[in-house]
């Protein structure tokens, strides 16, 4: 299936100078001297499940059943449709789905603390203080959406890129590369929290009761009037990125459709009970309406603290994977159990409703687990668990003519290492942004006119067998 781009996006995203061409379903195409990547515009749209806190490795993709006890933990492994691939016990929905998506093994990169390898997962770039915890700056890399509105506008919805189950927090701070950085706020994702609060979602954006149409389009023309006052007031970037949000929402008021697609209680009951009636759960359900409804770029975030279990470890809804102490008893009562509902009933929805084709899914955390099991005493916990580790970790793609029922690259005997070919969030974002047709090795312009590499990794191409 040819994608095709109107001229403004066309020039933008820059494939008229770098001689690649739209693809044809995955193929080698060529233009010049320039090879189209696999998986080049399979994807209208992109999920991107975060599991903030750095998600264990051994304790769900890449179980080490023959290493030494206190490497491979309290859990046993399962089998899956694809011989010789196990995957943890407590994932039973997710290990009968494994021919479905694709394993990535061998994920490794040099940061070891939350909000930098937050920052480093979702833009692609480490952060210049690599391994701590710094507050989100105006001088940050913006976030893949915000990157996304710059080099395209589809023109498929009022927004290019949403952000559920958001902000994610370090563990109660809003951690760095979720905005528009540099790019400013005109670039920022929608925002969306805990989807469960109201009917709607956005209830903000329901018609009020008494206001009629015409008075809605008299409101309209007296901004438009305060409009063209703005415009000699154009230094001024605190009113031109308040006019840009009006704008959105205006956009958002003006069309049942947009206020619709935010509205779970339209989905059957048994359906919403099937993702998991919590926060991570319902996320994934609107992640998949958003995309129905054309939204190219869709973050949730799992769960939305990294760490939220040390102030409230009765909520499983604060829960994160950060789990330096107690990890088995956090994973088997209240991570895995929602992850395995959740995240597998997105891949099954997404796939019964023929938009699997279409939209690319990642799972991926900043980070996996260390091969040793051990208390630390510097964090709450009076059991084993793992600490940070970079080193090799295991992420999950699926669709968007991602190869189903593979595993990509591997690590070794006691999952330190990778054995096998490493990548990084740099080829992550590189092969979603491929993914949705925009050229990796293209650029897009900050507010000085600077070009700026849209990513600085390589599509993983041996995604798509």
């Amino acid at each position: 299936m040819l994608r095709f781009f109107d001229r403004r996006e066309f020039l933008r995203v820059g494939l008229a100078t770098t001689g690649i061409v739209t693809n044809l379903r995955g193929t080698n195409a060529v233009e010049g001297n320039r090879r189209v990547p696999r998986g080049f515009g399979r994807a209208k749209s992109v999920i991107l499940v975060y599991a903030s806190g750095g998600q264990s490795q051994f304790e769900t993709w890449d179980p080490k059943p023959d290493a030494p006890l206190d490497v491979r933990g309290a859990f046993s492994p399962i089998s899956t449709p694809l011989p010789g691939v196990q995957l943890c016990e407590h994932l039973p929905q997710l290990a009968k789905l494994a021919d479905r998506y694709t394993i990535v093994r061998s994920m490794s990169h040099e940061d070891l603390d939350h909000g930098s390898a937050t920052y480093l997962a979702l833009t692609g770039r480490y952060h210049s203080r690599r391994s701590s915890n710094p507050p989100p700056s105006p001088d940050d890399f913006p976030t893949y959406g915000a990157v996304l509105k710059r080099m395209r506008v589809t023109n498929r919805f009022a927004y290019e890129a949403a952000h559920l189950n958001a902000p994610a927090l370090v563990p109660f701070l809003v951690s760095p590369g979720q905005d528009g950085g540099f790019l400013g706020r005109e670039y920022e994702p929608l925002i969306v929290g805990d989807p469960r609060e109201s009917d709607a979602v956005l209830p903000g954006l329901a018609p009020q009761f008494g206001l009629p149409v015409v008075r809605l389009e008299r409101r309209k023309m007296l901004k438009e009037i305060l409009d063209s006052y703005r415009d000699g007031l154009t230094q001024d970037q605190k009113l031109v990125d308040m006019n840009h949000l009006y704008q959105q929402a205006l956009t958002m008021l003006s069309s049942s459709r947009y206020r619709d697609a935010f509205d779970l209680q339209q989905e059957p009951l048994a359906l919403r009970e099937r993702y998991g009636l919590h926060r991570s759960g319902q996320a994934c359900l609107l992640a998949r309406r958003l995309v129905e409804a054309g939204v190219p770029f869709v973050n949730v975030i799992w769960n939305h603290s990294n760490r939220g279990q040390d102030a409230d470890p009765n909520d499983p809804d604060v829960y994160g994977w950060d789990t330096h102490n107690d990890i088995f008893d956090a994973m088997k009562l209240h991570l895995l159990p929602r992850f395995d509902e959740s995240f597998a009933t997105l891949l099954e929805d997404l796939d019964e409703r023929g938009l699997l084709d279409e939209t690319l899914v990642v799972c991926m955390g900043e980070f996996g687990r260390a091969p040793r099991v051990k208390l630390e005493p510097n964090f709450a916990g009076s059991l084993p668990g793992r600490k940070h580790w970079a080193s090799v970790y295991s992420i999950v793609m699926a669709g968007a003519g991602v190869s189903r029922g593979a595993v990509l690259g591997a690590s070794d005997r006691l999952g330190a290492e990778p054995l096998t070919k490493r990548y990084g969030p740099w080829d992550v974002a590189a092969t979603m942004f491929s993914a949705l047709g925009i050229d990796h090795s293209s650029h897009y312009t900050d507010a000085f006119d600077r070009p700026i590499a849209a990513t600085i990794g390589q599509p993983m191409e041996e995604l798509y067998a």
